[in-house]
C-alpha cells in the first residue's frame, strides 16, 4: 500500500464525527495500523537504519506516527507499542471487537462532554447579554414574551393536553420545523419545553433555548435531521391547555 494511501485512510477514520461511520471504519483503521507496524519497531532508543527493509520500516513508521499525531497527540505511545507487541506475540488483551466498542464509547463520551461544555458557555453568555432570559436548573434558557394564565403554574399533569404553535430553529438560525397547530400530551413533549410551559402557563408566548440534554440528547432525531448533542431554539405560543384532573 502506498504511504499516501495509508496516511489518507488513517486520517479519514479520525476525521469523521459520525458514530456510524466510525463503527464501519474502525476495523479497517486497525488493520491499516497493524499493517503499518509490520514495518517498524516500537523498541525504545534510536533506530539503527541499515538500509533496505530497516529503512523502509522506519519510513512507514514515520508516516504512521505523523498520522497518529494528527488523530490524537495525547496517545500514550508506550501503550500503542505494547499493543503492537502483544499482537505480534499472539497475546492481545482484547479482541478487535472489544477494542472497537471501547473506542466508540470513549469517542461518544468525549463528543458529548465537549458539546455540553460549549452549550453551557453559550447559554450563560446569552443570559448575561439579555437579562430577560432566565435559566432553569437543567440549563433551559427562556424568555417570556407573553405571560399566560398562572392559575395552574407548577401543577401540570402528564395527562394534560397541550395545543401550541411553534418554530424550531438550530443554533445557526436555520428553520427545522414550523407548525401552526400541534396537539399532544404533556408527557410526550420534550422535557425542556415541559419545564417552560409549566412556568409560562396557558396562553403564553415564549422563546427557549434547549440544551441537547433536554431535547434529543445523544440520539438526535433522524426524521427532523437533528444530529446528536444539538442545542435547539423554540419559539412557542401555547394556544390551549386542557387540564385532566
Amino acid at each position: 500500500m502506498p504511504l499516501s494511501s495509508l496516511r489518507r485512510c488513517v486520517w479519514q477514520c479520525c476525521e469523521s464525527s459520525d458514530t456510524s461511520v466510525i463503527m464501519k471504519r474502525f476495523i479497517s483503521f486497525a488493520v491499516v495500523l497493524l499493517f503499518g507496524t509490520m514495518f517498524f519497531s516500537c523498541n525504545r532508543g534510536k533506530a539503527e537504519l541499515d538500509g533496505g527493509a530497516d529503512t523502509l520500516s522506519y519510513v512507514v513508521g514515520l508516516n504512521v506516527g505523523h498520522s497518529l499525531m494528527e488523530m490524537d497527540s495525547t496517545l500514550n505511545i508506550e501503550a500503542v507499542c505494547a499493543a503492537i507487541r502483544d499482537v505480534y506475540n499472539g497475546t492481545p488483551k482484547m479482541t478487535l471487537e472489544e477494542a472497537r466498542d471501547y473506542y466508540l464509547a470513549e469517542k461518544t463520551y468525549f463528543v458529548h462532554e465537549k458539546a455540553q461544555a460549549y452549550q453551557e458557555r453559550f447559554l450563560t453568555d446569552l443570559s448575561k447579554r439579555d437579562r430577560k432570559y432566565v435559566r432553569t436548573r437543567s440549563g433551559v434558557t427562556y424568555k417570556i414574551l407573553k405571560l399566560g394564565d398562572q392559575s395552574h403554574v407548577g401543577s401540570m399533569s402528564s395527562r394534560d393536553t397541550i395545543e401550541f404553535a411553534y418554530k424550531l430553529t438550530n443554533e445557526q438560525g436555520r428553520v427545522i420545523v414550523e407548525a401552526d397547530t400541534l396537539r399532544d400530551s404533556y408527557r410526550n413533549i420534550l422535557k425542556g419545553l415541559q419545564e417552560v410551559i409549566k412556568l409560562a402557563g396557558d396562553g403564553a408566548h415564549f422563546n427557549a433555548w434547549l440544551p441537547s440534554k433536554t431535547a434529543y440528547d445523544v440520539e438526535g432525531n433522524s426524521d427532523l435531521g437533528i444530529e446528536a448533542n444539538t442545542m435547539l431554539n423554540f419559539d412557542v405560543e401555547v394556544l390551549n391547555i386542557k387540564y385532566n384532573r
